[in-house]
C-alpha cells in the first residue's frame, strides 16, 4: 500500500529563502488551506515547514531539504546531511531527492542514499525527482516508490524544454514500475487533465496554488500589451 493514492492532487508548499512569504513561518497555514480546497498530500521543504505541516494536516507529506553546495548543481536533498535531518527530525512519509544524473556534492552516490532509508528508515518512502526518461529508469532500478517529473526543464541539459511534458508522462507510465507523479509547470486545468489522462499517478502543483507573487506577476504581464 501506498503512501500516495491515486489521482491524488499533491500541494507544493514551499517559501524559499529570500521570498517575502519566508519570514512568517506560514506554510502549516498553507498547507491546511490546502487541504481544504481538496489536496490529498502536501510537498514541503525543511524540518521546520515539516514537522509544523504535519501538526496542522492530516495527510502524507513529502519532505525535501534544499541545500546548495560549491562544485555540485544537485540541491533537493542532495546528501546523506539532508537525508538524516529529515528522517530524525521532520519524519515525513516521504522523502524526495534529485536523481539526476548530475554529479552530487563531496562524491556521493544517489544508491548509497537509497540503501540508507530503505535500511534505517524502511517506512519511508522515496521519490526522485528527474529531468530525463534515462533517469527515471535508473530510478526505477534503483528502487524508488514514486518517479516524478520535477526537474524536466531545470536541469543544464533539459532547459527550454516545454513543460508540463505530457509526452514523458506517457512514455515513463509504459516503462516503469515506479508510480509516475507529474510535477512541474502546471498552471492551467487543461494541463492538469493532460498529465492525468497520461497515466500519472498523482500530480504535485506548487507555483499556480501558493507562490502569490508568481501568480501576480503572472496576471500583471498580460496587462503590458493593453495598457
Amino acid at each position: 500500500m501506498s503512501y500516495i493514492e491515486k489521482g491524488t492532487l499533491i500541494a507544493s508548499c514551499q517559501a524559499n529563502e529570500g521570498e517575502a512569504l519566508a519570514p512568517y513561518k506560514i506554510m502549516d497555514a498553507m498547507a491546511a488551506a490546502c487541504v481544504a480546497g481538496g489536496a490529498g498530500a502536501i510537498r514541503a521543504c525543511g524540518a521546520e515547514d515539516i514537522a509544523a505541516i504535519a501538526r496542522a494536516v492530516n495527510v502524507p507529506i513529502i519532505g525535501i531539504i534544499k541545500r546548495e553546495y560549491e562544485g555540485s548543481a544537485v540541491y533537493i536533498t542532495p546528501t546523506l546531511r539532508e537525508v538524516c535531518e529529515l528522517l530524525e527530525e521532520a519524519k515525513p512519509q516521504i522523502v524526495a531527492m534529485d536523481a539526476t544524473d548530475r554529479p552530487r556534492p563531496n562524491g556521493e552516490r544517489l544508491e548509497d542514499l537509497v540503501r540508507y532509508v530503505r535500511e534505517n528508515s524502511p517506512q519511508t518512502e522515496l521519490m526522485a525527482d528527474i529531468s530525463t526518461l534515462e533517469e527515471a529508469k535508473r530510478a526505477d532500478a534503483l528502487g524508488f516508490d514514486y518517479v516524478g517529473t520535477t526537474l524536466r526543464g531545470y536541469t543544464e541539459y533539459t532547459r527550454g524544454m516545454a513543460i508540463p511534458d505530457t509526452r514523458l508522462v506517457r512514455k515513463m507510465v509504459k516503462t516503469l514500475r515506479a508510480k509516475v507523479i507529474a510535477e512541474g509547470g502546471i498552471w492551467e486545468r487543461r494541463q492538469l487533465i493532460g498529465v492525468a489522462k497520461a497515466g500519472a499517478w498523482a500530480y504535485v502543483i506548487g507555483t499556480a496554488i501558493t507562490r502569490p507573487r508568481e501568480i501576480t506577476a503572472r496576471f500583471a504581464e498580460a496587462l503590458k500589451g493593453i495598457q
